[in-house]
């Protein structure tokens, strides 16, 4: 499964790449030209993409490392072209990464879920923090009706639920 095309196929795949890129980054990938390198502008020109999505698209895969380029420079005119093409080879190197920033983001709000104590305002539906439900005296900043303890129990689980099927996605990613 090296090709664009057979990428684009998963169903997984597709979905970060559209999420990525959105439909005309889609496009771009499919119509990516399969050999050497492309001008933004002879891709635009081939394809029917308009140039600046072409750009945006390229730009946001190279991001990801999912695109390169080189440049060269028209020694009469100064300006430069960007050569670019594709590296979807690297993709599961970029879902990978994108995995561990949100494994990491859950890990750090499912700890902040543990070391603390919460109080809503049933009225409101306001959430406050036990230091900040004691400044209120346990009263709700915005109406003033008293505030009750949050059970954030079935939050923390859904956390750790979360976290462990991105550790076994990861996991799974990296003995492929």
């Amino acid at each position: 499964m090296d090709s664009v095309d057979d990428m684009l196929d998963d169903p997984a795949i597709h979905a970060y790449l559209h999420r990525l890129v959105g439909e005309e980054g889609i496009d771009l990938l499919r119509k990516f030209p399969k050999e050497g390198e492309h001008s933004d502008e002879d891709l635009a020109a081939e394809t029917g993409i308009n140039l600046n999505s072409v750009r945006h698209s390229l730009y946001t895969l190279y991001e990801k490392r999912l695109a390169e380029y080189h440049r060269i420079k028209n020694n009469e005119t100064g300006w430069l072209t960007y050569l670019w093409q594709i590296r979807i080879d690297r993709i599961y190197d970029a879902i990978r990464e994108d995995l561990e920033d949100i494994l990491d983001k859950l890990e750090r709000r499912a700890r902040y879920e543990e070391e603390n104590d919460f109080y809503i305002c049933k009225a409101c539906g306001i959430l406050l923090p036990f230091a900040k439900a004691m400044d209120s005296e346990f009263k709700c900043p915005e109406c003033k009706d008293p505030i009750t303890h949050f059970d954030n129990d079935t939050l923390l689980a859904a956390l750790k639920q979360r976290i462990q099927a991105i550790r076994d996605s990861i996991g799974h990613a990296e003995s492929s």
